[in-house]
């Protein structure tokens, strides 16, 4: 790298016990996930852990931060997922020749400000049949000091993601997430105004809110919530 990064926000390890939430996420993620996983912004490595699957054949978790990828090493470690690679850099970092059949976003792009550029320069390095994932906290309206104290940019909306402008792949999936969380956001929004939740308010939010969210979503057809799911597909042959 030719630079150094530190990350600004220190939530990871509070909702690394989402335990609810990342299994609703891996439900949801883990149908596009195969082959060569490229995870940008892999923080301390307790989605990848979640997301994990034996449909990758590899997985190089790319995190900027130095410190950061240090404790995702030592997480992967203690769990044994010898599967999984920790680089330390951004896409920039990576070589031309590289590809991935799988590339993620998990929470992340919001913290980058050219996010069109970063998925163009994503996309250059998806094969054909492959898929780039982006999850992302929805709506601007929902913007809170939580957001800005964590070094968020923006929050995004399906139109926002619909115009991104991606050469040769196709949107397959657009969808909401978490829509009886929404109301959670919402408080903090417009009540309590805090710039970092406490243990207690994300284990309500996990052990209540987001089994609520697994039923409710569907019945509202995914046009609710407070996160949103994209997922781009490299057409084979296109």
């Amino acid at each position: 790298m030719t630079e150094t990064y530190e990350y600004e926000g220190n939530e990871l390890s509070l909702f690394s016990q989402a335990t609810n939430w990342k299994a609703y996420l891996t439900a949801q993620l883990r149908p596009f996930i195969r082959g060569q996983v490229l995870e940008v912004g892999a923080g301390i490595g307790a989605t990848t852990s979640a997301l994990w699957t034996v449909a990758a054949s590899q997985w190089i978790a790319l995190e900027p931060d130095a410190r950061l990828a240090d404790q995702a090493r030592a997480h992967f470690q203690a769990r044994k997922l010898d599967g999984v690679m920790v680089r330390e850099g951004t896409i920039a970092s990576l070589e031309a020749r590289e590809s991935f059949d799988t590339i993620l976003y998990v929470d992340v792009l919001e913290h980058i400000e050219a996010d069109t550029a970063e998925l163009q320069a994503a996309a250059r390095h998806l094969r054909p049949g492959g898929h780039l994932i982006v999850l992302s906290p929805a709506h601007q309206w929902l913007f809170s000091p939580f957001d800005a104290a964590i070094g968020h940019v923006r929050r995004y909306d399906a139109r926002r993601l619909k115009s991104v402008h991606l050469p040769g792949l196709a949107l397959l999936r657009l969808r909401y997430m978490d829509a009886v969380g929404m109301t959670a956001s919402l408080a903090n929004r417009l009540l309590l105004r805090r710039s970092m939740p406490s243990a207690a308010q994300i284990a309500i939010w996990d052990r209540l809110l987001v089994p609520a969210s697994r039923v409710v979503d569907p019945c509202v057809a995914f046009r609710v919530g407070k996160s949103i799911l994209a997922v781009w597909l490299r057409p084979i042959g296109a």
